[in-house]
């Protein structure tokens, strides 16, 4: 029976496959979206399969909280694991703005693992401060580096943050303590970034129903039910960071050349 749990290296590799998913339907197919409208073909069908795609794509990001967690509980050395994702989160910003916007700088957003970074700091420091029984200063690091991913705009922003710190504070709960902490998160916490977004632009139920797309990320609870809790086959370390950036370069050049290279 325990051959048919899912190991860390299988819930990862789940992840690495929906996050692909989700940016090959926002960078290419919107491309191939965009051909078909200019050549008068009827889009209907064409919205709704990237509209799949996308829901799809939620489940990606839980995957990759949760897996933070893991990260963060089991590494040898936080302080590497820190340095490892600032490190990739610069190393990835030139792809991301390539993929997202086609430019190489563009300061609206910043990559996934700035957000990343941001969450396992805001873990060492509640930690270190709780271990001290400085609770003021755990809970000033929550909130400073929410503030921070929303001043640096970072991939999820401030729900980013309170995802993973989320996912830390129920640990080792059963899964639908984890999945209503979760989902509470991810729904309130898109719905609030949207109305700071576009308050003003349309209305907060539209924002409400806007920011309903983010239960599909609920499904990552499947893998996570299944995980086993063992580290199992995994694949080079130089792998599992580059994929992203390299991922969203191969990405970029597709829809380059569907463009006409232009």
């Amino acid at each position: 029976m325990e051959k048919s749990f899912f190991s860390n290296a299988v819930v990862k590799n789940i992840a690495y496959v929906t996050m692909f998913i989700d940016h090959f339907f926002v960078v290419v197919y919107r491309v191939l979206m965009q051909e078909h409208e200019m050549a008068g073909g009827e889009m209907a069908s064409m919205e709704q399969i990237y509209s799949a795609g996308r829901a799809i794509g939620r489940i990606s990001f839980i995957l990759f909280a949760y897996l933070a967690v893991e990260g963060f509980l089991h590494t040898r050395s936080r302080k590497k694991y820190l340095l490892r994702l600032g490190a990739f989160a610069l190393v990835s910003e030139i792809p991301f703005d390539l993929a997202f916007s086609g430019e190489c700088f563009e300061w609206g957003s910043q990559n996934v693992f700035f957000t990343l970074f941001l969450g396992v700091l805001v873990l060492t420091v509640w930690e270190w401060a709780m271990q001290k029984n400085h609770k003021a200063a755990a809970s000033a690091a929550l909130l400073l580096c929410c503030a921070a991913a929303y001043g640096l705009r970072t991939d999820y922003k401030f729900m980013g943050v309170l995802l993973i710190f989320a996912l830390y504070w129920t640990r080792g709960r059963n899964l639908s303590e984890q999945m209503a902490a979760a989902g509470c998160v991810m729904l309130f916490g898109t719905w609030g970034a949207n109305c700071l977004k576009y308050a003003g632009s349309y209305s907060l139920t539209y924002l409400f129903q806007f920011s309903m797309g983010e239960m599909y990320g609920l499904f990552a609870f499947i893998p996570i039910a299944l995980y086993n809790g063992e580290r199992g086959r995994q694949m080079p370390k130089a792998f599992c960071y580059s994929f992203y950036p390299v991922h969203l370069l191969l990405l970029y050049g597709a829809s380059w050349m569907l463009k006409g290279g232009i």
